[in-house]
Formats: C-alpha cells, sequence, structure tokens
C-alpha cells in the first residue's frame, strides 16, 4: 500500500508507539527515531513527507533539529509535538519554520487532521518546486513547468484539479496510490471532498485519455488507483 513516509522523533516510547501504531492504520509509513541523532541517520536513507518533532530529546533540542531539516530539506513538513503548552513555544516553533504545533496530550483523529493539512499545503506548492519536471506518454506530454498538457504538439484543454490528479500518478507510474494519499495530496480549501471524489476525479481523467490505449488507469479493489504504461520522464 502506497503511502507518505512519516518520521516520529519522540523519546517517550508509548507516545511514539501510539503515533506510529495509529498512522500506520491510517496508511501511512513510519518511522521511529528516540534521539536527534536517529533522526540524522534515518534522513541518510530517505526522506520523509513530514516529521512529527518532540522538542525535548535526551541529546539535543528540537529547535535544533528543526534549523536542519529547513536548511537542507525545505519540503519536508514539521509537526512539533509538545508537552510545553506555553504559547510562547508554539509561536517560537512556528516562526523558526514548523508547520503545525500540537500540545500533549492530543487527541489521534487531531494528529490526523493536523498532518493531512500539512500535507496538503505541501502538495499546493509541489507542483511549483519540481517545475523541471516533463512526461512523456503515449502521445502526450504534461509539462509542469508550464503547467500544459499536450497531444501530438496540440494543447489539451484540462481542469486544474484533473491536471494535478494526473501529475500524481504520472510521478508514481506503475504504483498504487490510496484513495486517502490522492485526497491528501489533492484536497484543498476550494475542494469538498467526499467518499467518491476520487473515483469521480478518476472517471473524468478516463475519459479525457480514452484514445490512447497504450497508458491507462488500473482501479486497485479496496486500496486505490495505477496508472499502467510507459511514462518518460524529461
Amino acid at each position: 500500500m502506497a503511502g507518505e513516509h512519516i518520521f516520529i522523533v519522540e523519546d517517550d516510547a508509548r507516545v511514539a508507539r501510539l503515533l506510529s501504531v495509529y498512522l500506520d492504520r491510517q496508511g501511512y509509513i513510519t518511522t521511529i527515531c528516540r534521539r536527534g541523532c536517529d533522526m540524522q541517520k534515518e534522513f541518510e536513507k530517505r526522506l520523509p513527507s513530514c516529521v512529527f518533532l518532540d522538542l525535548n530529546l535526551p541529546d539535543t533540542h528540537g529547535y535544533d533539529l528543526m534549523v536542519q531539516i529547513r536548511e537542507k530539506h525545505s519540503g519536508v513538513g514539521i509537526v512539533i509535538i509538545s508537552g510545553a503548552s506555553d504559547s510562547v513555544d508554539r509561536i517560537v516553533s512556528l516562526e523558526m519554520g514548523a508547520d503545525d504545533f500540537i500540545a500533549k496530550p492530543f487527541e489521534e483523529r487531531e494528529v490526523l487532521a493536523r498532518l493531512r493539512s500539512v500535507l496538503r499545503r505541501l502538495a499546493a506548492s509541489g507542483i511549483d518546486q519540481e517545475t523541471q519536471d516533463t512526461f512523456e506518454f503515449d502521445h502526450y506530454r504534461l509539462d509542469l513547468a508550464s503547467y500544459r498538457l499536450s497531444k501530438q504538439g496540440e494543447e489539451v484543454d484540462i481542469p486544474n484539479r484533473e491536471f494535478m490528479l494526473l501529475a500524481l500518478l504520472l510521478q508514481s507510474a506503475n504504483r498504487v496510490l490510496t484513495r486517502d494519499f490522492i485526497l491528501d495530496r489533492l484536497a484543498g480549501k476550494d475542494w469538498h471532498t467526499v467518499d467518491r471524489s476520487v473515483d469521480v476525479l478518476i472517471g473524468k481523467l478516463r475519459n479525457k485519455l480514452k484514445g490512447s490505449p497504450a497508458i491507462r488507469i488500473k482501479t486497485i479493489r479496496s486500496v486505490g488507483y495505477m496508472l499502467v504504461g510507459d511514462v518518460k520522464k524529461c
């Protein structure tokens, strides 16, 4: 099951386990780091989509780690989790670059809602950050720099939400994307999602591409969708 990778940097084993189990059940992939040095080692292996970061760690302060993340990986989300509910900590965290702040104790649903909100904001800016990406498939060409879809050189009229969905599917061609993952990446303040929002959008996109037998969007029952075909990234 495809999903976002989340680092949980928390020295409290109970809290870390609680977050990990809950987010795993929601389709995310989690890695627990008990110390700052553990997080740094994990960053050398892979980049997460978001980091849940405790401020008080055994070997360093969360602020120091946040500065390191922001200097090297500006596209990674950061959510501070702290036992201190003082407004000063919240303000300082946000001013230093955190995307959100959650005070302990917290409700699991609040964590999920805030995570999804952060990932949506990152997704909204992600298209702009990848301006060099161009995808060629069948007779089509999708250019993120010009925000343009063309077929054999002729521009194809496509609504913004369908364009973003197609770009997402192309970036993960031949890999399964869950419905929740797609919702997290595409949903915004101007789009009120319901359970079948993704299905409806997929149907519209299929109609748009129905003249291209070399590429298709496959339904993975009870999971999500996968774009199948030969996709070239330029």
